[in-house]
């Protein structure tokens, strides 16, 4: 391992329809299926669709860092 540690951030969209730590963890899940070395994520916009004057849908914007390589 190197005494370095180098990434790259990709960006992407979370939705739930049941709060927004949930919209998060849908997105990372998501993520995770083809993303390794996830390290950190940052959450960018949130957003939700209204319905009847009430919260329908929940979507959260991530910016998720992961390590390239072993670095």
């Amino acid at each position: 391992m190197s005494d370095h540690h180098t990434y790259k951030k990709i960006e992407v969209v979370g939705t739930s329809k049941v709060s927004i730590e949930d919209a998060i963890n849908n997105a990372l899940s998501e993520c995770a299926k083809s993303v390794r070395n996830m390290d950190w994520f940052e959450v960018t916009e949130t957003r939700g669709h209204i319905l009847e004057g009430k919260v329908a849908h929940y979507q959260v914007t991530l910016k998720v860092g992961f390590r390239i390589g072993d670095s």
